[in-house]
């Protein structure tokens, strides 16, 4: 029942032009902003972590902003997995640096395009296939009903996709050793045995080992790509910019913190856009209360 609801909703969602689209998310956002969500919560206590240096009143107005930048990231969905590819090629107004990640390619190595909880990272992933040759890394949703729907929604463009196991990451590395591309969202908790505690904004946070690894043993250039929402359903713009050196130090705390870096950086340039109702911190370091 409730997997059938959220496609019904998604297609709903696909109805409307990207303007409406983009409205009706930012009125879902403002409401979790003026209930007592646990959306509300989570952003206020991961912005008061990660900002100090902004003023309370800063840190309220920058957490209802992305509350409802979150909500058009909800209902942008629908269109970005049930739209036609040439619709979606539509909505791209113009991207920097994407030529460093050609050059990369044409030297043979491959390379790994970094998307972190910015922007709209479903768009970032059907530039890649618009342009690249692109394979995708995901986690299965929680409703399995729905898997299906986001590898056909994602692959629209013909990105191939790599499930989060063992021979999903054999195929990255197999991709990588084609000289192709590979794409991994980087800010995600990886679980208890897939990653390393790293500062991310000052707060020890933990975080992936799997990128750095696949970073240092193919070879291959590390890129961050935020895709930009732009005001008023206006489209897309796509940003490209070379991670930190670090990031393929054999040390993993120390690659994890340059990858960190590059996600903070990525952040720092659009924050209202980053998913701070996400529960980043959830895993503490042994002896540390929850923050949540």
């Amino acid at each position: 029942m409730r997997a059938r609801l959220v496609k019904a909703l998604l297609r709903f969602f696909a109805l409307l032009p990207l303007p409406a689209n983009h409205a009706l998310g930012a009125f879902i956002g403002w409401l979790a902003w003026v209930l007592p969500t646990p959306a509300k919560r989570i952003t206020r206590i991961n912005l008061d972590l990660c900002l100090p240096e902004l003023s309370p009143a800063e840190r309220r107005r920058l957490a209802r902003r992305s509350l409802m930048e979150a909500g058009k990231t909800l209902t942008e969905t629908g269109p970005l997995w049930y739209w036609p590819a040439e619709r979606i090629r539509a909505l791209l107004v113009g991207t920097h640096g994407a030529e460093a990640v050609d050059r990369a390619l044409a030297a043979g190595y491959g390379a790994i395009v970094a998307t972190p909880h910015l922007g709209s990272w479903e768009m970032a992933g059907h530039f890649g296939a618009m342009r690249w040759n692109i394979t995708v890394l995901y986690r299965p949703p929680r409703l399995q009903a729905l898997e299906q729907v986001m590898r056909t929604g994602r692959a629209t463009l013909g990105a191939r996709l790599a499930r989060t196991d063992a021979a999903g990451i054999r195929t990255l590395y197999a991709e990588l050793r084609a000289g192709r591309l590979v794409g991994i969202l980087p800010d995600q908790d990886p679980g208890e045995r897939g990653g390393v505690f790293a500062p991310f904004f000052g707060v020890e946070a933990n975080s992936m080992v799997l990128l750095p690894r696949l970073a240092r043993k193919s070879g291959a250039p590390v890129f961050f790509a935020v895709c930009e929402r732009l005001p008023r359903g206006r489209g897309y713009r796509l940003h490209f910019t070379p991670a930190p050196g670090g990031i393929t130090d054999p040390d993993p705390r120390t690659a994890a913190t340059a990858m960190n870096q590059g996600v903070e950086a990525c952040v720092r340039a659009l924050p209202e856009q980053y998913q701070w109702n996400y529960r980043r911190f959830r895993t503490r370091p042994p002896g540390e209360p929850p923050l949540y």
